[in-house]
C-alpha cells in the first residue's frame, strides 16, 4: 500500500462498511457446515485489530474446524503471541523476505523492524503456535541473493521456510515476468548447498511443494504459481473485511455477502449462497496467464491488501 496514496489522512473503510465479528463468524460457520475445516486470518495486517483475540476465540469454537491459522508480518506479534494461543489460535505464518536489514527495510516500505519480527517468531514458538511457516517472496535482483542465508538461519529450528515466486497480484507491485525467480532454479541453488528430498502433500490442495533436508535439518517449501500453476487443485476462498467473497487470489470481482447478511439471510440461505458460488467458480488465471497479459494488467485484479495471500 504505497504511502504516497495511503497516507495518514487517507479514509479507509468506515466501521459500518466492515463486517462485524458476528457476521464473520456466521459466514465461517456456514463454510464449516459445507466441509471447510481450515480458516486463516490474514490482511493487510490482522494484528492491527486490537480485539482480534476475541474473534479467534469465537472462530475456534466452530464445529468442524480443525486448523485456525494467522498470517502476519510479525511486527506486533511478540507481545500478543501467548494471548492468541490462549484464545485458540493453532499456528502462525510470518512474512519475512530477507534477513539483510537494508533489503528487509526496502521491501517493507521502510516501515518494518527486523528485530521485532524475529522476536515475534521466538514468541510464537514459545507460545506453541507451530509449526511456524516463514513466507519469503523472492524477486530477482532484490532479495534472491539472500535466500540461502535466510535458509541457513532457520535450518534446524523446526520452522518451515517457503520460497514464493513473485506474483502479479493486484496492480500496484510493478510486476514483470523478468523479476520472477523460478522455483526450479531456487531448488537447484538449495540442492547445491544442502541435499534435499521431496515430500508428499499434507492435504489435497496444498499449494507448496515440500522438501526435507537430507541431513535432518527440517523442511522447506516452494510455491510456484507463476511457472507451475495449480488452479485445478485450488480449494481456497477469500473473504474481505467488507464482505466480498473471492474465489481466486487474482480475482477482478467478488460476490457481496455483506448485503445478504444485512438483508436478513438466515443460516440456510448463507450456506446455499456459499455453495452456489463455489460450485460455479471457473477461475483459472494462473493457468491462462500470459506475460503480456499480466504485465499490462489487462485484468484489473483486486489488490492483495484487500483479501490477503
Amino acid at each position: 500500500m504505497p504511502e504516497a496514496e495511503f497516507h495518514s489522512d487517507y479514509e479507509f473503510l468506515k466501521r459500518q462498511q466492515r463486517l462485524t465479528y458476528d457476521e464473520i463468524v456466521r459466514l465461517a460457520r456456514a463454510a464449516c457446515s459445507l466441509g471447510v475445516s481450515k480458516l486463516r486470518l490474514t490482511g493487510g495486517e490482522p494484528l492491527l485489530d486490537k480485539k482480534i483475540a476475541s474473534l479467534i476465540e469465537q472462530l475456534a469454537r466452530l464445529d468442524g474446524l480443525k486448523d485456525l491459522a494467522l498470517t502476519t508480518n510479525g511486527m506486533l506479534l511478540a507481545p500478543l503471541a501467548e494471548r492468541l494461543a490462549g484464545a485458540g489460535l493453532h499456528r502462525v505464518t510470518i512474512s519475512l523476505d530477507s534477513l539483510d536489514e537494508r533489503i528487509f527495510e526496502n521491501m517493507s516500505g521502510g516501515r518494518g523492524n527486523l528485530g521485532k519480527v524475529l522476536a515475534g517468531i521466538t514468541a510464537a514458538e514459545d507460545a506453541g503456535l507451530g509449526p511456524i511457516k516463514i513466507n519469503v517472496v523472492v524477486q530477482k535482483g532484490v532479495n534472491d541473493h539472500t535466500v540461502l542465508d535466510l535458509l541457513e538461519h532457520f535450518r534446524g529450528s523446526g520452522h518451515i521456510v517457503r520460497l514464493i515466486e513473485f506474483m502479479d497480484v493486484g496492480n500496484r507491485n510493478g510486476w514483470r515476468m523478468e523479476q520472477v525467480v523460478p522455483s526450479r532454479l531456487l531448488l537447484e541453488q538449495v540442492q547445491s548447498r544442502w541435499p534435499v528430498s521431496p515430500l508428499g502433500k499434507n492435504y489435497a490442495g496444498e499449494v507448496a511443494r515440500r522438501y526435507v533436508y537430507d541431513d535432518g535439518a527440517g523442511e522447506i517449501g516452494f510455491i510456484s504459481s507463476v511457472t507451475e500453476p495449480f488452479c485445478g487443485d485450488c480449494s481456497r476462498a477469500r473473504l474481505s473485511a467488507d464482505g466480498m467473497l473471492y474465489t481466486c487470489l487474482f480475482a477482478n470481482q467478488g460476490t457481496d455477502l455483506r448485503q445478504s447478511l444485512r438483508n436478513g439471510a438466515d443460516d440456510d440461505e448463507l450456506t446455499n449462497i456459499l455453495s452456489s458460488i463455489w460450485l460455479q467458480r471457473a477461475d483459472r488465471y494462473s493457468e491462462l496467464r500470459q506475460p503480456e497479459l499480466a504485465e499490462h494488467h489487462v485484468l484489473r485484479k483486486v489488490e492483495m491488501y484487500r483479501m490477503g495471500g
